[in-house]
């Protein structure tokens, strides 16, 4: 089975921090909290550009349908 990276179910936002630490098997927040802490060092305006084109950039997760 091939790896995704796409948005997470578990969603705080928009579920880009949680589809990252899906495709990589990091702990979501510590994704977010490291999100966090970039976009602040990085005076606000280009983590907020960019997790906003991750979020029209990532496609949603997809659920299987268990079969009967």
């Amino acid at each position: 089975m091939t790896k995704r990276l796409t948005k997470s179910i578990d969603k705080k936002v928009c579920g880009v921090c949680g589809g990252l630490a899906e495709y990589f098997d990091l702990d979501p927040t510590l994704v977010r909290v490291v999100y966090f802490a970039l976009t602040f060092l990085t005076s606000w305006f280009p983590g907020i550009i960019m997790y906003f084109l991750l979020v029209l950039a990532m496609p949603k997760h997809e659920l299987k349908q268990i079969e009967r």
